[in-house]
């Protein structure tokens, strides 16, 4: 079974993809803000991690991606940014901060499985 770690600081988002994929093979965990992630990973060591890019604190989700991906520990970790800003400097910047794929909210419940199946497919 593949871990997921949702990290977005709105439960109702949180809650919206735990629901849309409750019913696929996922152990998912959660986070409400990017330190607490940071903490968990380390202790889960998830599969993947889903964050969206405004939240508050020092660790946003760009810093949260560039801190996963720079620890030699959590780097294999798969990134998804789940993000409103979608203009190409948003997802050029997702990219560069390690980001391994970028969606776009609001997206279908179908869009964010088949993303997560591309990235388990990439491994």
């Amino acid at each position: 079974m593949k871990k997921i770690l949702l990290v977005d600081d709105h439960a109702d988002i949180r809650r919206l993809i735990r629901m849309t994929l409750e019913f696929e093979d996922y152990e998912i965990h959660e986070a409400a803000d990017g330190e607490s992630a940071l903490r968990i990973a380390r202790e889960v060591r998830p599969d993947f991690l889903l964050t969206d890019v405004m939240m508050p604190g020092a660790v946003d989700g760009l810093e949260l991606c560039r801190r996963i991906k720079a620890d030699p520990e959590l780097r294999s970790i798969h990134v998804m940014v789940v993000s409103a800003r979608g203009q190409a400097r948003d997802r050029e910047a997702g990219h560069l901060a390690g980001a391994d794929t970028y969606l776009v909210k609001p997206f279908s419940p179908l869009q964010l499985i088949d993303s997560l199946s591309q990235l388990w497919l990439a491994e």
